[in-house]
């Protein structure tokens, strides 16, 4: 059985290890402005993904993708070394997608808005097809039945 919390806890103090190693140890001139988002560890800790975002362009992703694969052996050393645990896990770093699905949704919320407030300018300049009242009224029906009888 998988211990989650302990699991967890790797991958915090991974978190820490590589965000610390890319602000301090890593020189690499193509690693840009990094932050590590995320890490997620498997349940027998055996594998790591680390999430991670770059502010730039496609070209500053494209060279600190590289920049991270070359530097990939240095830092599992060091997650090894600052853990202390049996067996170091596997990195494996992927491009985090949250700034671009939240530049979409932002996106949509803003079409939602301005349709909203597109259909409430229409609701205030709208009339009724008939009366305003379309129901019928007791004094109504009084007034049919003399109708009937005469």
């Amino acid at each position: 059985m998988a211990d989650t919390a302990r699991a967890r806890k790797l991958a915090e103090r991974i978190q820490q290890v590589v965000a610390q190693m890319l602000d301090t140890r890593i020189k690499d001139p193509r690693l840009g402005f990094v932050t590590v988002t995320d890490v997620r560890v498997t349940g027998d800790l055996q594998h790591a993904d680390v999430f991670y975002t770059v502010y730039g362009d496609d070209e500053a992703r494209e060279g600190s993708a590289k920049a991270l694969e070359s530097a990939k052996g240095i830092i599992r050393s060091e997650v090894g070394k600052q853990t202390g645990i049996r067996l170091t896990p596997t990195l494996a770093f992927h491009l985090d997608a949250v700034p671009e699905t939240a530049a979409h949704l932002d996106a949509a919320l803003i079409e939602a808005a301005r349709r909203d407030a597109e259909v409430a300018a229409l609701a205030a300049a709208a009339s009724y097809a008939g009366e305003a009242d379309p129901y019928r009224r007791p004094a109504d029906d009084e007034d049919d039945e003399t109708d009937a009888r005469a």
